[in-house]
C-alpha cells in the first residue's frame, strides 16, 4: 500500500513537470548565448503566472504532495534499506530545488519585472532545473514501481 501511494504522489509531481516544461522547453529552443524571443518569454512568463500567483491555492496542494511523499518516506514504517534512501534523495533532491529555486524564479519571472537578458536567464535555468527534476522524479518512480 504504501509503494502505492508514494507511486501516485511522484506520478501527480511527474505530471506537474510535464506540464512545465511544455512551457519551459521554448526557452531551451533559443540558440545558446542569445536571449529567449519575446514571444517565448511572454508566454513562459503568462504560464507561471496563471500557476505561481493566479491559480491559488493550488500551489500549495503541489507543496502537500512534497511535504506527504517526503514526510511518508521519512517516517513511514521498514528499515532504512537502499532502496529507501535512494528514494529519499531521488525525491528530496527536486524537492528542494523547486521549493529553494524554481519556484521563486517562476514568481520573478511572472511578474516580468527584470530586463529581458535576466528574463531570459531565468527562463532557461528554469527550464533546465525542471528536466533534472523530472529525471530524478521519474528515476523515483522507477524504484518504486520495480520494488
Amino acid at each position: 500500500m504504501g509503494d502505492a501511494i508514494l507511486a501516485a504522489g511522484g506520478g501527480f509531481l511527474l505530471a506537474v513537470l510535464w506540464f512545465d516544461l511544455m512551457f519551459d522547453v521554448q526557452a531551451l529552443r533559443a540558440p545558446r548565448g542569445a536571449p529567449v524571443p519575446e514571444a517565448a518569454l511572454a508566454s513562459i512568463a503568462g504560464y507561471y503566472r496563471r500557476v505561481t500567483i493566479d491559480a491559488q491555492p493550488m500551489p500549495r496542494l503541489v507543496g502537500i504532495v512534497m511535504a506527504m511523499l517526503l514526510g511518508a518516506l521519512a517516517f513511514g514504517a521498514g528499515g532504512w534499506d537502499a532502496r529507501r534512501i535512494a528514494s529519499l534523495l531521488l525525491l528530496g533532491v527536486p524537492i528542494g530545488l523547486a521549493l529553494t529555486r524554481v519556484f521563486p524564479q517562476a514568481r520573478r519571472l511572472a511578474l516580468r519585472e527584470d530586463a529581458g537578458d535576466e528574463q531570459s536567464r531565468l527562463a532557461r535555468g528554469i527550464a533546465w532545473a525542471h528536466v533534472a527534476c523530472l529525471v530524478a522524479i521519474a528515476a523515483f518512480l522507477a524504484i518504486r514501481v520495480t520494488a
